[in-house]
């Protein structure tokens, strides 16, 4: 029998309220993070038939609850913040991305005639998604018109080997550390100046065991935020007006007569672009600069999403799709982790930075905080969420820069 829509949007937002309560209160599973929780559950439901494949209530989700989600997210991005996270993650991070785009750009070539005219379209897609997390992936994914069965067999293929992924940078420090520099060796901090403010540490550098140092204080998607309706409705109304003056823009811009190079570029301008340059502008203009509750909405409806992509993680589309959308996308996450990890080591980059900055670029900073946390690394806590937002804000630019070009060099 068929759910209906509103037990199918029950379902989900449940999914999404279980991975929040599950890290906040279960120390066992709080290492996998929320994002990945959510991820599993998603995939759970959907693989054993509870949810179905297609409904209505995934178009809404993965349209203007994604965008939303962009919206809140950016307005509480601060580009001056980035002075918090330090050379070291900054670097780290600059690294992991620049992985990623090699990985892409090199796998759209082996895999061109497997995948035809799609080569470069999975090329910008999965370069958005391995530089600013999964919800960089329905952004250039609709952008560059990626088919929807390929769409499909991309996201599962995403979903599967982000969750390896954050496995593998959870344990690999342990495995390969001793090669790096230590961690914290000029006083534990992210940039080696001493720990960030607001995260208790011992003297080692380690969370202290009676300290509040746990994910239900630490990072922000756990804080305690008053607000009031006024608040609410602020925020609310601002990130559906900033989706709505992008559609208008876009519809405006598509109107446009003449068939110069300028109309031309100015028409191919996707909505989401648009939406990511007012976000974060309005993030900067001091009437609308970090709006009350725009990390908690954002935070929200961002886990809608991770548990959409669960959803999505279908064994049946990855087998329908062929192999060859998961083996490239699994030689983008091996050519980021050896690039990662390589460079990073010739450059004398400590272990910590490196893998908190690969999860920020691969999962977004839902995950960067997990790893950061899982390895009780609490001075990265912070720096990890502000590249992740960094990566937010670059990742679809960066995405469609690389489909671009691709496009143009197959």
């Amino acid at each position: 029998m068929a759910l209906p829509p509103v037990t199918i949007a029950a379902l989900i937002t449940l999914c999404a309220f279980l991975a929040f309560w599950l890290e906040s209160r279960v120390p066992a599973i709080s290492k996998m993070g929320s994002s990945l929780i959510a991820l599993v559950l998603g995939a759970a439901l959907s693989n054993t038939g509870v949810l179905p494949a297609e409904s209505p209530v995934y178009d809404v989700i993965a349209g203007p609850v994604t965008l939303l989600a962009i919206a809140w997210l950016l307005l509480a991005v601060n580009l001056r913040d980035l002075k918090l996270a330090g050379g070291r993650m900054l670097g780290a991070f600059g690294i992991a991305v620049l992985g990623t785009v090699l990985g892409a750009f090199f796998g759209a070539f082996v895999f061109a005639d497997a995948l035809g005219d799609d080569a470069w379209r999975l090329a910008g897609t999965l370069t958005g998604t391995y530089s600013g997390g999964s919800l960089n992936f329905t952004a250039v994914g609709r952008a560059v018109e990626l088919p929807a069965a390929i769409f499909l067999g991309a996201n599962a293929s995403d979903a599967m080997l982000t969750g390896l992924w954050l496995g593998v940078t959870i344990l690999l420090p342990g495995v390969i550390g001793r090669f790096y520099p230590a961690y914290g060796t000029r006083g534990g901090g992210a940039d080696g100046e001493g720990p960030v403010a607001g995260v208790a540490t011992s003297t080692d550098g380690e969370v202290e065991p009676s300290s509040p140092a746990t994910p239900a204080n630490d990072h922000p998607f756990f804080r305690q935020a008053s607000l009031s309706a006024l608040d609410l409705a602020r925020t609310c109304a601002l990130g559906i007006a900033l989706l709505a003056l992008a559609e208008i823009i876009t519809g405006g811009l598509a109107a446009l007569e003449g068939d110069g190079r300028l109309v031309t570029l100015l028409r191919s301008v996707p909505s989401v672009l648009w939406l990511t340059t007012l976000a974060l502008v309005a993030g900067h203009v001091p009437a609308t600069r970090r709006p009350p509750g725009a990390m908690v909405l954002g935070s929200f409806a961002l886990h809608l999403f991770f548990v959409l992509i669960g959803v999505w993680s279908r064994f049946t589309d990855i087998v329908e799709v062929g192999p060859a959308v998961f083996l490239y996308t699994l030689l983008v996450i091996a050519v980021h982790g050896a690039f990662v990890f390589g460079v990073g080591r010739l450059v004398r980059l400590d272990i910590a930075s490196l893998a908190v900055g690969s999860q920020a670029a691969v999962g977004g900073p839902a995950s960067a905080v997990a790893i950061a946390v899982a390895r009780r690394w609490p001075a990265l806590v912070l720096p990890g969420i502000v590249v992740g937002l960094l990566g937010y804000a670059a990742g679809t630019y960066l995405g469609l820069a690389v489909a671009a070009l691709t496009r143009v060099s197959l």
